[in-house]
């Protein structure tokens, strides 16, 4: 773990990633706020390409909580067998929605603990629904997020809800809109597990991380 980056360094960076990429968005495919939770909570596991793949063809025909109730489990499985977990999280899916039916009118929740409070959505993926559609800068981090976090002391911390309080209390407020996205994408294509690709990344020279790859 990296020695947590100061003020001005922090600033860099996120300068440098905001001019790179000035309104980064997450990779999952969605309509609606539904079908934002839905896609999230399918994730858990599995690749956003395979949860795509998987939900161009579901979200034509149920794109509302009312309809995938309609639809039913099993004809949810049809849709998203390819997932990994997945009868665990059609069973999600479909209780998520018949609460958001009874209890919500039909509507997706604003808040965390609402979000949190339907099954299969935890801390992550209510993060995710509250950054992404609500535009409130909740921090979502993820093996990505955690790992960069700690490589180049961006955000460090020995858990995840360590790293998102790193990221909330150190990165400047101006950039924690984005924040959790520009890092997910710098972890995903750049700051990889295995081999970083350190050639190519835009603050090599801002990373403390000593085991580079040039």
């Amino acid at each position: 773990m990296a020695r947590q980056l100061d003020y001005h360094t922090l600033r860099a960076i996120f300068t440098r990633f905001r001019a790179h990429e000035p309104e980064p968005k997450g990779e999952l495919e969605h309509v609606n706020a539904y079908t934002l939770v839905v896609a999230v909570a399918l994730s858990a596991q599995a690749t956003d390409a395979g949860v795509n793949k998987a939900t161009r063809a579901l979200f034509k025909v149920a794109d509302t909580p009312e309809k995938m109730l309609d639809l039913g489990e099993e004809g949810l499985i049809e849709h998203i067998k390819t997932i990994g977990l997945y009868r665990n999280k059609a069973r999600n899916v479909i209780k998520m929605s018949r609460i958001l039916v009874e209890d919500y009118g039909g509507e997706v929740p604003s808040s965390r603990a609402a979000l949190q409070s339907l099954p299969g959505v935890g801390r992550k993926t209510s993060n995710v629904v509250l950054n992404m559609w609500f535009h409130y800068p909740a921090q979502a981090v993820d093996t990505h997020i955690f790992r960069v976090g700690n490589r180049t002391g961006i955000a460090t911390g020995k858990d995840v809800d360590a790293v998102e309080r790193a990221i909330e209390d150190n990165i400047p407020v101006e950039f924690l809109q984005h924040a959790h996205h520009w890092l997910i994408l710098h972890g995903r294509y750049v700051c990889k597990a295995r081999k970083p690709v350190c050639p190519n990344c835009i603050i090599r020279d801002l990373c403390p991380f000593e085991e580079k790859t040039l």
